[in-house]
């Protein structure tokens, strides 16, 4: 691929989502503009019905308020280069998880509740990964402490003291045979 093909490619892509970024309040905003007490809606080819909301817009209202900010946050997920990245992921689990409750509402008063235990779970496994990211970047930037430097270091060490042994038993040869003479 040709370095000029390339910088096309990456613009068109940083340009579009830039362009989301930049849409996405109008986006969020966009059930205001629904029909009020429709039960569903045709958008583009795609039939969107009531889903037990009562009407479309309140039904869209939620939609968005799960797919917005997770769709932003993915984003900031793929695009930082902090090392604390991996700490986005436990909302973007959260919007994951409520986005699938409300997909799958079934007219029960329970929305945005149960998926606690979920998010708990990843945080589970996310948080140590975040802290052990951490403590090495401390250890190394802070402390000056270089983990490959003192590998090489020890190993130093030891072909040394291996080294040292190797003499020790020359010598101690050296001497029994001058002795012998």
């Amino acid at each position: 691929m040709s370095k000029k093909s390339t910088i096309r490619k990456r613009f068109i892509i940083e340009g579009a989502i830039a362009l989301f970024i930049a849409i996405s309040p109008i986006m969020f905003y966009s059930y205001k503009y629904l029909p009020q007490d429709a039960t569903t809606l045709n958008i583009l080819g795609i039939t969107v019905n009531e889903n037990n909301f009562g009407d479309v817009s309140t039904a869209i209202y939620f939609y968005l308020s799960k797919v917005v900010p997770l769709l932003l946050l993915v984003i900031w997920f793929v695009t930082s280069k902090n090392w604390w990245y991996h700490a986005i992921l436990i909302p973007i689990s959260m919007y994951s998880f409520q986005l699938y409750t409300v997909l799958n509402y079934s007219n029960s008063n329970r929305i945005d509740e149960n998926e606690i235990l979920y998010v708990i779970a990843v945080t589970m496994v996310v948080i140590p990964v975040v802290y052990f990211i951490r403590i090495k970047l401390v250890d190394k930037h802070v402390h000056g402490i270089d983990l490959d430097a003192m590998d090489t270091e020890l190993q130093i060490l030891k072909e040394k003291e291996e080294l040292r042994k190797e003499r020790e038993k020359l010598e101690e040869r050296q001497k029994t045979l001058s002795k012998k003479m």
